[in-house]
């Protein structure tokens, strides 16, 4: 097993890579002006997902949302309502 290369795989994830595209939705709004609901769907940096649970509050004052991606095969994640783009309700 090595584990220096699974140590530095994660010194190459930018900090960029984490934010949402915003460009990506631009008929989409920001989950800071519209704080999603339980069965909206997002974008998120994942792609697409569909909002699970609602949860506390992140440091930004926005809500903390499990998602559940759309298209793969992934467990549930969480992700700041700031960090979200809502689909048109």
């Amino acid at each position: 097993m090595t584990w220096g290369n699974s140590m530095n795989s994660t010194k190459r994830v930018r900090p960029e890579d984490l934010q949402v595209d915003q460009t990506a939705k631009p008929d989409w709004v920001s989950g800071t002006d519209l704080p999603p609901i339980v069965g909206d769907r997002v974008h998120c940096t994942g792609g697409l997902a569909d909002v699970v649970k609602i949860l506390g509050k992140a440091s930004d004052g926005t809500r903390i949302l499990e998602l559940k991606l759309v298209d793969i095969i992934a467990p549930p994640f969480f992700a700041a309502a700031s960090n979200v783009l809502v689909a048109p309700r």
